[in-house]
């Protein structure tokens, strides 16, 4: 690899919004997300609502049919 071309790697603590944390190496310090493997629900199997709208929902109440 050549020197001086790439970017510093760090040990890093990412926060989840659960309270989760992970250590690892990153470009980035610290990082904060909002869903990790501990609290989404395809990894836990539960149901949990989150609050984010999807494309596909949103596009429909953007250029869809008005009743």
């Amino acid at each position: 690899m050549k020197k001086g071309i790439h970017p510093e790697m760090k040990r890093t603590v990412i926060h989840c919004a659960c309270g989760a944390e992970f250590e690892t190496l990153s470009t980035v310090e610290n990082m904060r997300v909002d869903i990790c493997s501990k609290c989404h629900p395809f990894f836990t199997g539960e149901e949990r609502f989150v609050d984010t709208e999807g494309r596909v929902e949103r596009f429909q109440r953007k250029y869809g049919k008005k009743e």
